[in-house]
């Protein structure tokens, strides 16, 4: 496993914290955004109430199919942390004004796939041949990151294309009903099914040398930042404790297919790859001046009002609550 861990002396100290009395908080509880299909450490933490003692309030975990629809429901204040939310929705999000915090790093991992439909001929090598054909593409996520650096890596004219917007299951079913060409899905179920009648236009070392990666973010809305900070700390440190203290033993895959709604064989691989920066690595690296989530935002396309100061960028990325 490829999960980044601390040193058992800093865990032991997390794990003392949080079994202090929880503090009293205004909120009585909090809503968690989660994604189905999506495996992590941090699931066991979920089925086992962790975060709920951790933070002293009821914590209630809402599955969504795409990070747009976290951010329309951090909008509508249905939802106050997102866990997972991909860095793609979320600069969209900020983009088009919307009062949201990236506060943390939830995992690092292969960029997503996108499948050809098989006995269609196409692969990397000529991938301009996709030029006129049909892509179910989840857009704002980071399926559609992945797209479009796949397509701009191999030189394919993506205006000439039809794209299809679709979530990751609908576009695995139009691969396999063949309404698309190609799709581009994330999720261990939807990728599955897509594997069984796609190959991925670019495989995994084909993605390293071409520099294409991928990150998800924990973002939260501004209000939730701002009048429950203690609660948000408490959340990210469950989060590393629950990331510290996972060992891959089989009951651990078991508990986490079950809350994914994947099978065990299918956690195991897509976990493979996962890695879960610690605090500390996330604040050296993610979060510093000119780290790489400002970096990866950028390429994105955000574009700060002022970053000379770092004031603009500090107002929606910004690692203080790990420290």
């Amino acid at each position: 496993m490829k999960l980044t861990l601390k040193s058992s002396v800093v865990a032991a100290g997390v794990a003392a914290a949080l079994s202090t009395a929880p503090m009293t908080y205004a909120a009585d509880q909090v809503n968690a955004a989660f994604f189905l299909e999506w495996a992590t450490p941090n699931m066991i933490a979920k089925v086992d109430k962790a975060y709920d003692k951790a933070m002293g309030v009821d914590v209630n975990w809402v599955d969504f199919t795409t990070g747009t629809a976290m951010t329309e429901a951090m909008l509508a204040g249905d939802i106050d942390i997102s866990y997972s939310q991909g860095l793609a929705p979320f600069v969209t999000a900020i983009q088009q004004g919307a009062p949201l915090k990236m506060v943390g790093i939830a995992v690092v991992y292969e960029a997503n796939d996108c499948f050809v439909k098989n006995g269609l001929g196409i692969d990397s090598s000529n991938a301009s041949e996709l030029e006129g054909k049909t892509a179910a593409v989840p857009l704002n996520t980071m399926a559609d990151f992945a797209f479009r650096k796949y397509m701009a890596h191999l030189n394919v004219d993506i205006s000439t294309m039809q794209i299809v917007d679709q979530a990751p299951p609908d576009g695995a079913k139009s691969l396999a009903d063949g309404a698309v060409d190609m799709a581009c899905v994330f999720g261990g179920v939807a990728s599955k099914a897509a594997r069984e009648v796609g190959t991925a236009i670019m495989n995994k070392q084909q993605k390293v040398d071409a520099g294409i990666g991928s990150f998800d973010v924990i973002s939260v809305t501004e209000k939730f930042a701002t009048e429950e900070p203690e609660l948000l700390k408490a959340f990210l440190e469950a989060t590393e404790e629950a990331n510290n203290s996972f060992k891959g033993t089989d009951a651990e895959f078991e508990k986490i297919a079950t809350a994914s709604g994947m099978d065990v064989e299918t956690t195991k691989t897509q976990m493979a790859d996962f890695i879960m920066p610690s605090a500390k690595e996330q604040m050296e690296q993610y979060f510093s001046e000119g780290g790489i989530a400002e970096a990866a935002a950028a390429s994105l396309g955000l574009v700060f009002s002022d970053a000379s100061d770092g004031a603009a960028i500090a107002t929606t990325i910004d690692g203080s609550f790990l420290e």
